[in-house]
């Protein structure tokens, strides 16, 4: 039973919770044992290594080439291969992070650091604290963190408590901004790992991500002014940081944006937690590669250290078990999600109503 949304986040958060009612008897071992039988769990170590030796590679070409196209215009392509590439190595370091590509956790971890840290300029141990809290309770208010942004408002509670005139409507438009703010979120990216690296408090490996950084992000710099003048360098930063932001925005935000909500308080037992808050977008293997692998959030969120690959060929049993257990399993386009985000957010800041009360929440509040 694959859900289709209808119009409106409130819309789909009524429609998808009529339908279920609290099991607190149901069992997600039966769904693991059938995943783990049919061999999806199983690590996929030619197809990590043709990946982590694309990535090396694909760093050495961006280098060459920056040196190589010199102090010329030509740079913006450049800049914009570069966002790419270095978004598919944010994807792998999201792999490794989920202890997808290596049986051993350390050599997990150092593979983050070094894709991340290293490749990206990313923070591995600030994004895994991050990113731990959000698996562990997506969407639920207060504490998933991707749900609790500066700009934007997620939630009903966040509108509310935002009474200026210019606040108010920049949040009745707040989806039409969604976007054009994400060009952005590259440069945030890189300020909060470096920003969480100089605060205090516990930090595994602070020194090495400490120095990881410092090479990627100072030498990048170097790098591009000492081959560029300065308006063609800022030109290139510009467009790499711009566009990498895009995509990575672009490629997170359909997973969860426009889901229903789950109060602090409630309490609901892991399958229908990560399968009524996550929705999958429907491609082909192509859209695999763009997302990496995001496009299957579902499959993810039930078995994150399930090796990405995989994902697609575990997505019919996960979806036949949920149409058995009356469990709504969300399956849109990429488009379709698109539009369900811009809506979900207007609706959410217009903050006349509470599009999110619906019965399953109140089944399971404590």
């Amino acid at each position: 039973m694959t859900q289709t949304p209808p119009d409106g986040p409130g819309t789909r958060s009524a429609t998808a919770t009529r339908s279920t009612r609290p099991n607190p008897t149901s069992s997600f071992t039966a769904l693991t044992r059938t995943v783990q039988e049919a061999g999806y769990m199983r690590r996929r170590y030619g197809f990590y290594a043709a990946r982590l030796t694309g990535a090396v590679l694909a760093m050495a070409a961006l280098v060459t080439a920056i040196v190589l196209v010199g102090d010329s215009w030509w740079q913006v392509l450049v800049a914009a291969v570069a966002a790419v590439t270095f978004t598919q190595i944010a994807f792998l370091g999201h792999d490794a992070a989920h202890r997808q590509i290596f049986r051993s956790g350390r050599a997990n971890d150092w593979a983050s650091l070094v894709l991340a840290d290293l490749f990206v300029g990313l923070s591995h141990g600030w994004w895994q604290r991050k990113h731990t809290r959000h698996h562990a309770k997506p969407n639920q208010v207060d504490a998933d963190p991707d749900i609790d942004l500066p700009v934007l408002a997620f939630t009903p509670g966040d509108a509310a408590r935002r009474t200026n005139p210019l606040s108010r409507w920049f949040l009745a438009r707040q989806g039409w901004f969604f976007f054009p703010l994400l060009l952005l979120e590259g440069l945030d990216l890189h300020v909060a790992s470096v920003r969480r690296i100089a605060q205090p408090g516990p930090l595994e490996r602070r020194w090495v991500e400490a120095a990881f950084l410092l090479v990627r992000l100072g030498g990048g710099l170097a790098l591009v002014l000492a081959v560029m003048s300065p308006g063609k360098a800022a030109v290139f930063l510009a467009v790499q940081l711009g566009l990498f932001g895009l995509y990575m925005g672009a490629s997170f935000a359909p997973n969860h944006k426009g889901m229903p909500l789950v109060p602090k308080d409630a309490r609901i037992d892991f399958l229908r937690r990560q399968v009524l808050t996550s929705r999958n977008i429907r491609g082909g293997r192509w859209l695999d590669v763009v997302m990496g692998g995001l496009n299957h959030q579902v499959e993810h969120h039930l078995f994150p250290s399930m090796p990405s690959v995989s994902l697609r060929r575990v997505a019919p049993i996960v979806r036949e078990y949920c149409e058995t257990h009356q469990i709504p399993y969300t399956q849109v386009s990429l488009a379709r999600s698109y539009a369900i985000v811009v809506r979900h957010l207007n609706t959410v800041g217009l903050a006349d109503r509470d599009p999110f009360v619906c019965p399953l929440v109140a089944a399971h509040r404590v």
